[in-house]
C-alpha cells in the first residue's frame, strides 16, 4: 500500500530531479536518500542515489561518488532480492561501481580498504577474471608501483570479453592499455596495444583523439616525430577547450617539453594554467603541475626562464606576471605535495618516484624554431589542392557564420536583420536567433496576443508553462499599447565552442519547444 509519507517522498525527488544541476541538488538528493533510509523506503533510496552519483558523474566530481555508491551497496545488501527482475539497474549499479573505483584512484580522500572493498565486491559478482575487475586491479597495483602484480592483472584484462556492459567504453581500452605499457617504459608494446591506427570508435565520444594522446610519447620514444607531433596537432585542438580532457594535457605538455618545443609549450601552459585551480582530482592536478615543471626547466635551460606567464588569482593567490623559472618551482612543490598526499594513503613511495622520474627526464628531440612550431595549428592535408570541408563533429567558436549555416541547412526561410539578428515565422511563433559572446539566444514571440485586462491569467500560464517545461522560459511583455505578448526565450552558453551538429539540434529544439510554446498561448481561451 502507498502511504502519504512514500507519496512525499517520492513528491520531494520528482521536485530534486527537476532542479539546476547544482551543489544544492546534490545536497537535496542526498538528504531525501537518507529519509528514504530512516523510514524504511529502499526503493526510494536507490532512485535518489543512482540520481546523486548521476548528477556528480555530470559535474565532474567523480571522487563524490564513492559514498553514494558505497550506500546503494548497503542498501542492496539490506534488501538483496530488490533488483530482482531489472536487470538493467543492476549493470548501471555495477558501472557506477567501476566508475567509483576510477574515480578513488584519483584523489587521496578515499581509503584503499573502500577501493578494495568496492573492487571485491565486484569480483564476487562478476567472478575474478572479468575484464572490469581485471582491469581495476591491474590499475590499482600499477597505482601502488607493484608492476609484476599489475601486469598478472593486464595479462587478465586482455583475455577477458572486452563487450563486458561493466568493463567501461571498448574503444578507449586500447588507449587505457597503452597508457599502462608506456607507463611501464615500453613504448613498442604501447603502440602494439593502439592497433596500426586510432580510428573512430562506434557509440565512443573521446575517440580518436585519446588514442592520439596515448600513442605521443611512445611515438616520440621510437622515432617517429612526424606522426606524434600530427597526433599532437589534431587532439589538441579538441583537449584544448574540454572540460573533461583536462587529465590528458599533462601528455601534451610532456611532448612539448621532450620533443623540443618548448616555445609550444609556454604557450599552452600559458593557455591551459587556469585550469589548474579547479582540476578534475588530484591525480590530474599533479600531473599537470609535473608536466608544466618539466616544461618550464627545459625552457629555462633553453634561455627562456625570464619569460614571463600570466598566472590568475585564485582564493588567497593573488594574479601575478611570474617568470617561467619561478613558475616551474611552484608547480614542482604543488606536484611534489600532491604525490606525497598519494604515498601517505598508499603507504608506498611510488607516486613520488614517478614525479621525480618525470622530472628528470630529457628532451628526446632537438628544439626547432618557433616558425617550425607554427605547423603544428594547421591538420595536414590528404590533397592540398583540395581541402576537405570542417568536420561537423569538431567544436569551433560560436559566431554569426555558423548559427547562419544552420538555420540555412534546415531549408526554411529566415531574415536577416540589421542587427544580425536571424528571425523566422514557425508556425504561431515568431523565433528570433542571435549570437552574444559566445552565448547563443533565442527568442520566440507567439502570434497571438491578450489584452491589457488578461495580465493575472497571462502571468499564470507564463507560470504553470515554467513549472511543467524545461524550455523555453516563459514571460509577459507589456509594450504599452493595451496588448500583453506572450514571449519566451532560450540562452545557451557556447563559449567553449560548438560542433555544427550540436548547433543543429539546438537550434532544432529551440525551434520545436517555441512553436509548441506558441500553440499552447493560440490555444488559450
Amino acid at each position: 500500500m502507498t502511504t502519504a509519507r512514500d507519496r512525499a517522498l517520492a513528491a520531494a525527488l520528482a521536485d530534486a530531479r527537476d532542479r539546476p544541476d547544482d551543489e544544492e541538488r546534490c545536497a537535496e538528493l542526498d538528504r531525501i536518500a537518507a529519509r528514504a533510509d530512516a523510514t524504511d523506503d529502499p526503493r526510494t533510496a536507490l532512485s535518489a542515489r543512482f540520481a546523486l552519483v548521476e548528477a556528480y558523474l555530470h559535474r565532474g566530481e567523480r571522487w563524490r561518488t564513492v559514498e553514494p555508491v558505497r550506500r546503494l551497496r548497503a542498501t542492496l545488501a539490506r534488501h538483496p532480492g530488490l533488483l530482482d527482475g531489472h536487470p538493467d539497474e543492476l549493470t548501471r549499479l555495477r558501472r557506477h561501481q567501476r566508475q567509483a573505483v576510477e574515480a578513488a584512484f584519483g584523489t587521496p580522500r578515499v581509503g584503499l580498504d573502500q577501493i578494495r572493498s568496492l573492487t571485491d565486491t565486484l569480483a564476487d559478482e562478476l567472478g575474478p577474471d572479468a575484464a572490469p575487475v581485471a582491469e581495476l586491479r591491474c590499475r590499482l597495483a600499477d597505482h601502488l608501483g607493484d608492476e609484476p602484480a599489475a601486469r598478472r592483472a593486464y595479462e587478465r584484462w586482455t583475455a577477458a570479453d572486452a563487450a563486458d556492459p561493466v568493463a567501461g567504453c571498448p574503444g578507449c581500452a586500447p588507449a587505457r592499455r597503452a597508457e599502462l605499457l608506456a607507463g611501464w617504459g615500453d613504448p613498442t608494446a604501447a603502440l602494439a596495444a593502439l592497433g596500426p591506427g586510432p580510428v573512430d570508435a562506434p557509440g565512443c565520444t573521446d575517440q580518436p583523439e585519446r588514442s592520439l594522446v596515448a600513442g605521443l610519447l611512445p611515438w616520440l620514444r621510437t622515432g617517429a616525430v612526424v606522426q606524434a607531433a600530427r597526433a599532437h596537432a589534431r587532439a589538441y585542438r579538441r583537449h584544448r577547450r574540454e572540460r573533461a580532457a583536462f587529465g590528458l594535457l599533462a601528455t601534451h605538455l610532456r611532448f612539448c617539453a621532450l620533443g623540443g618545443y618548448p616555445h609550444r609549450g609556454l604557450e599552452l601552459l600559458t593557455e591551459q594554467l587556469p585550469r589548474l585551480d579547479r582540476p578534475a582530482d588530484d591525480l590530474s592536478a599533479m600531473e599537470f603541475a609535473a608536466a608544466g615543471a618539466l616544461l618550464c626547466g627545459l625552457a629555462a635551460e633553453a634561455g627562456l626562464g625570464g619569460r614571463r606567464i600570466h598566472r590568475p588569482g585564485h582564493g588567497s593567490r593573488p594574479a601575478a606576471e611570474v617568470d617561467v623559472a619561478t613558475l616551474g618551482a611552484q608547480l614542482q612543490a604543488l606536484a611534489t605535495a600532491l604525490a606525497g598526499s598519494f604515498d601517505a594513503r598508499n603507504g608506498t613511495g611510488h607516486q613520488s618516484g614517478r614525479i621525480a622520474s618525470w622530472l628528470a627526464e630529457r628532451p628526446l628531440a632537438g628544439p626547432v624554431s618557433l616558425a617550425a612550431e607554427s605547423e603544428f595549428d594547421e591538420e595536414p592535408e590528404a590533397d592540398p589542392a583540395e581541402p576537405g570541408p570542417p568536420d561537423p563533429e569538431e567544436p569551433a567558436p560560436l559566431d554569426a557564420a555558423l548559427l547562419t549555416a544552420a538555420l540555412a541547412a534546415r531549408g526554411e526561410p529566415y531574415t536577416v536583420e540589421p542587427d544580425g539578428t536571424l528571425a523566422g515565422r514557425w508556425g504561431a511563433a515568431t523565433i528570433q536567433f542571435r549570437v552574444l559572446g559566445g552565448v547563443l539566444h533565442a527568442r520566440v514571440v507567439a502570434a497571438r496576443t491578450l489584452p491589457a485586462d488578461r495580465r493575472t491569467e497571462a502571468y499564470a500560464f507564463c507560470n504553470a508553462w515554467n513549472h511543467d517545461r524545461l524550455l523555453p522560459a516563459a514571460y509577459v511583455h507589456e509594450p504599452g499599447d493595451g496588448t500583453l505578448v506572450l514571449a519566451a526565450g532560450v540562452t545557451t552558453d557556447l563559449s567553449c565552442g560548438v560542433a555544427p551538429t550540436q548547433l543543429a539540434v539546438l537550434v532544432a529544439a529551440a525551434i520545436r519547444t517555441g512553436t509548441a510554446y506558441a500553440e499552447a498561448v493560440a490555444a488559450l481561451p
